[in-house]
């Protein structure tokens, strides 16, 4: 900071790796940052550390060297509600008109690079159209997940009839902000048996959980604990790569935890919550006070009950080393995934260039029936049988069969028998809850945390988020949900933390979510459970097509492959408060051939 000692002004923290663009294109496969795996041990006292480290950060007003100005365009070039990426010379950077005002942002969601100019611009937001986070158009924050960060907001100014926007070099080539955080203050946070805020789950709900209450200027303690050995990460790209190294997925670099004193416990156990002292006891014993708890731990995979499951190379993907294994493994080798929902598919997409052969093992006719129906999920199927996958649909596993331990067969209940060296279980899971059953907060039949729409407990003070808790889908007439998604989990621990400071937020947004395999996505958008009837626009066969999901005269998801920003239009609509009828949709597919989608967003017939 230079010799200066005058009082320091508040600095934006932009922590990025910069990949190359052709790093970068792959959008399933791109990694946000990188942090450094094992960071903090989960036992003794060496978990616990207190830091004044400073991050190395640019100067909040960079010197005009430091900045580019130009002339991008005029006034009349753009319609209200159009938008164009521009060249600055450092960079591009996203133009926006909107009520005759012009925004200049960064062209990127932070969240994987998508670009944001073939995204969905409404209601003074622009929603990203590969997974559907929102940022506003005046202050560039991320209003919507997934993704932790928000955009540079550009100067704009008009001068005789023509749009100059002056931007800092440093902004332009970053193309991401992270929002200005509160630190720590709390002078004996590392040694103390007792902290503000507990965060039990270290995923995304954890995470943004912890950055909201800083975002926010809550300067007191928040210690966040995790079973992995890992700081967090972006646990959705294990399935669809499975070589990614930790620091690959890490969601923020170990910096980033000392900066702004959100201690992270690793392989640390909770063993029991006892809410009337607020206090909770780990596996080895450690006890820790809390005054606001948050409850965020995630789900356990379910395991295969038959004879032989105990075998060697029998795995679910939990863990970057989990998904290691596997690859390592399933190399020229024979591999068997059981279960055709969202992981095992991601899993046999990826395998299929690395094993010698592939097989799914599924007890319904077709993949993902229950969730996008008979017709997208038989078109999806043969896009993998067309890459040598082999499906045994119907059936179960009846044993697992080894040669000196190490697994060598699978037997179906069909008598069938399937070669096998390694061996992927992807058949649901449990909420990961069985260490609340002693305490007094309330757990449904199936072991979910039933929140309201604040993510508030039946407990003063302790809130829960993410896959292991119920809650009520507002626009989908306060129906109690459980809804496993990346992006919902974000933006519960968002909802949770501003309640945590008493902001009296309410859990709204529309769930979106996606896969991929062999290269293609598919984006999914609202909660579809209980439809009666699916429209589809496009052709299955080529995997270009829009699905409406509908029940009765409502559209409750929609589900789409190489038909954006469809998906996110959709979400957009439904995020609004507006429900879309069955016979809008009849009417599109009956008459548009264009792909025209102008009825969605009201602005045409």
């Amino acid at each position: 900071m230079g010799g200066c000692f005058s009082k320091p002004k508040p600095v934006e923290l932009k922590i990025e790796v910069v990949l190359p663009e052709k790093e970068r294109g792959k959008e399933e496969l791109s990694a946000s940052g990188k942090g450094s795996p094992r960071a903090y041990q989960g036992n003794g006292t060496a978990r616990h550390f207190h830091t004044e480290e400073r991050l190395p950060a640019p100067h909040p007003y960079p010197g005009a060297q430091d900045c580019v100005e130009a002339a991008i365009c005029h006034v009349k070039d753009l319609e209200n509600g159009q938008m164009r990426e521009v060249e600055l010379g450092w960079g591009k950077v996203l133009l926006v008109k909107d009520n005759g005002e012009f925004h200049a942002l960064g062209h990127k969601c932070p969240h994987y690079g998508a670009p944001l100019v073939k995204g969905v611009l409404s209601r003074g937001r622009v929603r990203c159209p590969w997974h559907g986070a929102c940022f506003n158009i005046g202050t560039g924050d991320l209003e919507d997940f997934p993704g932790l960060d928000s955009l540079h907001k550009f100067q704009v100014k008009i001068e005789k009839e023509k749009v100059y926007v002056r931007a800092s070099k440093q902004a332009l080539q970053l193309q991401r902000r992270t929002k200005v955080m509160a630190k720590c203050i709390s002078p004996s946070a590392g040694h103390s048996s007792s902290t503000n805020v507990l965060i039990v789950g270290a995923g995304a709900a954890g995470l943004v959980c912890a950055e909201t209450l800083r975002q926010e200027g809550f300067s007191d303690r928040i210690v966040l604990c995790t079973l992995d050995r890992h700081l967090p990460y972006d646990r959705p790209k294990l399935s669809k790569s499975l070589d990614a190294q930790p620091e690959q997925l890490a969601l923020r670099p170990k910096e980033f935890f000392r900066a702004y004193g959100i201690e992270v416990l690793t392989e640390a156990q909770v063993v029991t919550v006892d809410v009337r002292n607020k206090k909770v006891v780990f596996k080895d014993g450690f006890k820790l006070e809390y005054s606001k708890l948050l409850l965020a731990p995630g789900s356990s995979p379910k395991m295969l009950s038959c004879k032989g499951k105990e075998v060697e190379n029998v795995f679910t993907i939990r863990t970057p080393e989990d998904a290691n294994r596997v690859v390592r493994l399933a190399r020229g080798r024979n591999a068997v995934v059981v279960g055709a929902g969202f992981l095992g598919m991601e899993v046999a997409a990826y395998l299929t260039e690395k094993a010698h052969s592939v097989s799914v093992v599924e007890l319904e006719e077709t993949p993902f029936r229950r969730f996008l129906g008979e017709r997208v999920g038989r078109a999806l199927m043969k896009m993998f049988e067309n890459n040598r996958v082999k499906f045994y649909m119907q059936t179960e596993v009846s044993e697992l069969r080894a040669q000196e331990g190490k697994l060598k067969e699978v037997v179906l209940k069909s008598s069938k028998v399937v070669r096998a060296d390694v061996c992927v279980v992807g058949i649901g899971a449990v909420p990961a809850t069985g260490f609340l059953r002693q305490s007094s907060i309330n757990l449904d039949s199936r072991g979910f945390i039933p929140v309201n729409k604040m993510m508030q407990t039946n407990v003063p003070g302790v809130f829960a988020a993410g896959d292991a808790v119920t809650f009520p889908l507002a626009w989908r007439n306060n129906r109690k949900v459980n809804i496993p998604h990346w992006q919902m989990a974000h933006a519960q621990g968002r909802v949770a933390a501003q309640n945590m400071l008493a902001q009296e937020a309410e859990i709204s947004t529309v769930p979106y979510l996606w896969t991929a395999m062999f290269g293609r996505s598919l984006r999914y958008a609202g909660y579809g459970e209980g439809f009666d009837d699916v429209i589809i626009q496009g052709d299955l066969e080529e995997l270009k097509f829009v699905a409406f999901y509908t029940k009765g005269d409502e559209v409750i998801a929609v589900a789409s492959m190489n038909y954006d920003p469809i998906v996110s239009k959709v979400a957009e609509v439904l995020a609004s408060g507006r429900a879309i009828r069955k016979r809008e949709v009849e009417l599109f597919v009956l008459h548009s051939k264009t792909g025209d989608m102008s009825w969605l967003t009201g602005k045409g017939s």
